[in-house]
């Protein structure tokens, strides 16, 4: 078969012997590989970055990254996540709960090539609102909703913005009174949210985790949960209901665990993650090893790695698991999503393991392919836009090296992205620098992860002793040296004190711990053809 584009549709699809190809065409050759439909994330959150500082709720470390500073940083680096995003194959983002000065910014990436389709909310209308967010004005992602006329009133604010849906965030129990007299007590605030947003053709996203929120929400109108319910099994009336009402459902499920293994010290990122994310922010996900607020960093990993906590974690992840498969094999729409940027949500490299996490719970492949492309699309009702490979949608596909029926690990294997009829070669669409190739490295060092390490080095890499002693040469001989430290050091870990950036050298001052001595020195990391050709050590 050929496809073919003209501007940014599919405008044919036939046998290849009876397209007559034009002579200024671009022509791509997908003999032996795979067409797919561009994917969709349907829970991201670009006022949040993924990193240890992007929750100060969660865990409050505002004394070493003030929050405005991390608000500026997620403005800063929108673009970066845009790229990353499309790098991976995923041409639509939903936003499922921003900020007046995001729903402003998007207008930036309407029409860039290099960006996939956005569609946003504006602040979530709450009946609570964590004091670290308040007072922050257009930059603030809550409105603290406490009347019916309130909900209206700030959902009229969110409407010269043009935002594509509502999203309501359902928190029960935080008033003191038990999870179903809160959601009950909030339900006329919820219902006339609901009502209003219909009423200006707009859908509606609610946060509801627990089987009540969910089901009164659903029942008012709801149009999309955003989370699984994880308090109980599901009953067949609650699926029933959720078929009845046509209410699509974003599963979420490695959310959670994000935090737990931050918090905990337990992050295992895979090569993929350590080479698609952004570095700086999988790096200060390792940051708990080395600040200096000891006495609330070891609480919060006394916790998290408790019996108690664990058996808790894993139950409530069975409960996911179990309502998934029940939801998806009912004949529930089901849509992929990560709830990217809460901590340790990465943006963009999350997603393969957010499909991992919904296979585990029983999903076929296909079954998880539809959710990741055409309910996407389904959400928003853009079903006829995008989301099959169809005459008439936009030209947002991904070119497959492997088949993902057989593997989704395949879904990584991105040959072409090709996104408004623009096609991409994914390696280009992240600019490679000096500094990112040194984050990269340290953040693999410090997992011990010794392929992800010898990946940003030059084959025939260069190791001194500064001013001029040669003390190594080549990436085989890294590896046999590497690769022992980190399996048989304790306590290894590298923290980055200070960094000097000139050109194409990376000067990184650094406070190595190998078990119980700590060693300070400086590494001068030299970059040639995006590879680290030479490094020189000053102890």
């Amino acid at each position: 078969m050929a496809i073919v584009i003209t501007n940014d549709l599919i405008s044919n699809i036939a046998p290849s012997s009876k397209i007559k190809i034009p002579a200024n065409a671009v022509v791509i050759d997908g003999k032996g590989k795979y067409l797919f439909p561009g994917l969709t994330d349907a829970h991201v959150h670009f006022f949040q970055n993924g990193g240890l500082y992007a929750r100060p709720d969660a865990i409050d470390f505002r004394n070493k990254m003030p929050y405005n500073k991390e608000i500026e940083l997620s403005h800063q680096t929108m673009e970066d996540k845009l790229r990353r995003y499309l790098q991976n194959g995923i041409t639509n983002v939903i936003d499922v709960g921003a900020t007046n000065n995001f729903l402003k910014q998007r207008e930036q990436f309407k029409n860039a090539a290099y960006a996939p389709s956005i569609y946003m909310t504006g602040p979530l209308l709450t009946t609570y609102e964590p004091t670290a967010f308040e007072n922050l004005g257009d930059d603030e992602p809550f409105s603290l909703v406490k009347t019916v006329e309130d909900g209206i009133k700030m959902l009229q604010q969110q409407l010269p913005f043009h935002p594509d849906f509502i999203k309501i965030w359902y928190i029960a129990g935080a008033d003191g009174l038990s999870i179903e007299e809160s959601a009950r007590k909030n339900l006329p605030i919820v219902k006339a949210i609901i009502d209003e947003a219909h009423k200006n053709n707009l859908k509606v996203a609610v946060h509801a985790t627990e089987r009540i929120t969910a089901q009164l929400a659903v029942e008012n109108g709801a149009d999309f949960l955003v989370h699984s319910v994880d308090d109980e099994i599901i009953k067949d009336d609650f699926v029933q209901l959720l078929k009845k009402n046509k209410t699509i459902l974003c599963p979420t499920l490695i959310v959670m665990d994000g935090y737990i293994k931050t918090f905990g010290q337990n992050n295992n990122f895979s090569n993929y993650e350590l080479l698609k994310a952004d570095p700086y922010q999988l790096g200060s996900l390792l940051d708990l090893k080395h600040l200096p607020d000891t006495s609330l960093i070891n609480n919060y990993k006394k916790i998290v790695n408790s019996e108690k906590q664990i058996a808790k974690a894993n139950e409530t992840n069975d409960i996911c698991l179990k309502n998934l498969k029940k939801l998806s094999d009912a004949g529930v729409l089901i849509a992929s999503g990560t709830d990217a940027g809460n901590i340790g949500t990465l943006h963009a490299s999350s997603y393969l393991a957010e499909l991992k996490a919904m296979q585990k719970s029983g999903m076929s492949t296909w079954q998880i392919i539809q959710a990741s492309t055409i309910n996407g699309a389904k959400i928003l009702n853009k079903e006829n836009e995008f989301g099959t490979i169809t005459i008439g949608k936009k030209a947002n596909l991904i070119l497959l090296d492997e088949n993902p029926i057989d593997n989704l690990d395949n879904i990584a294997k991105i040959n072409r992205v090709i996104n408004l009829g623009v096609v991409f070669n994914p390696n280009e669409l992240i600019v490679e620098t000096p500094v990112a190739l040194a984050q990269r490295q340290l953040n693999a060092y410090n997992c011990r992860n010794i392929e992800a390490f010898l990946e940003p080095y030059a084959d025939d890499v260069e190791l001194y002793m500064y001013p001029d002693k040669l003390i190594e040469t080549g990436k085989e001989n890294m590896r046999k040296e590497y690769a022992k430290m980190f399996e048989t050091t304790p306590n290894l870990h590298c923290e980055l004190v200070g960094r000097l950036v000139q050109g194409n050298i990376v000067i990184d001052k650094e406070r190595v711990q190998f078990g119980n001595t700590i060693i300070e020195g400086i590494a001068i990391y030299h970059i040639e053809n995006n590879k680290i050709k030479k490094v020189y050590f000053i102890e």
